[in-house]
């Protein structure tokens, strides 16, 4: 046991000793580009994008979670996991087909006002793509090891599979809802791939002519140098922390 002990030791200073290192050198050198103005929007950007594709991702995908829990099937099951085994910039591309003119549905969205290319309507469509994967098996696993006594209880009076699933099974299931969403939350402002091509900048609105944070990481490091991009990841390495030890501290006290 004292071994395996060990071995999990040394796995977890592999993973954390890398950001750590980031995290004490990045505020060390605190470059000013790393906490000016622009970069703290892109930053906020990030934040307010990943909470609105987590709350998609609740709305839309606690059904297909639930779905998958209770059987499902096969080809379902293997489209909801597409995103999370393709590179992500495929997820930008696609969107960006999609968004076209001379595409069919890219026609359909614009006579709706929808447009994706550098548009925070994009940047959120391709958050939720690539953090959905994340909720649903956190969902799922949630679903699995749920008590269906309740759930059969009502079926047995009569409820139909949606109302039972509305009135009974969601109500059970508010703390996986909760961490599961702060988890694909998570997901969402890590991602890169996906937005480097459908929302390099966000033109229009609140955050108009703001890139999100970590695009502006990447062009720190393409023209200042690593001594700003350090920084501006450190930035976001102690916001990463913060929401982790809020995931952490619910699960522990939903528990």
């Amino acid at each position: 046991m004292n071994w395996i002990k060990l071995i999990s030791l040394f796995s977890v200073l592999l993973l954390s000793i890398p950001v750590l290192y980031i995290l004490v050198i990045g505020f060390l050198i605190r470059s000013p580009q790393a906490f000016s103005t622009y970069f703290l929007e892109g930053v906020e950007l990030s934040l307010v994008s990943s909470m609105t594709a987590a709350v998609i991702d609740v709305l839309a995908f606690t059904p297909l979670a639930y779905y998958l829990s209770r059987g499902g099937d096969p080809i379902t099951d293997a489209l909801a996991d597409v995103p999370a085994s393709i590179p992500h910039p495929i997820v930008g591309v696609a969107l960006v087909l999609l968004d076209g003119s001379y595409s069919p549905v890219g026609r359909f969205l614009q006579s709706l006002g929808i447009n994706f290319f550098d548009t925070y309507q994009g940047l959120v469509a391709a958050l939720v793509i690539v953090s959905a994967p994340i909720y649903i098996r956190g969902m799922r696993s949630f679903f699995d090891a749920l008590p269906r006594s309740y759930e059969r209880y009502a079926l047995s009076l009569g409820a139909g599979t949606l109302r039972t699933f509305i009135y009974v099974v969601v109500p059970e299931s508010l703390r996986g809802i909760l961490l599961s969403a702060l988890t694909s939350l998570s997901r969402a402002l890590s991602e890169f791939g996906s937005i480097a091509i459908i929302a390099y900048y966000v033109l229009g609105g609140p955050f108009n002519n703001v890139s999100p944070a970590s695009i502006q990481i990447y062009n720190f490091y393409g023209y200042y140098g690593p001594q700003v991009a350090i920084s501006a990841s450190a930035v976001m390495i102690l916001v990463g922390l913060v929401l982790l030890i809020v995931i952490k501290t619910l699960s522990l006290k939903l528990k």
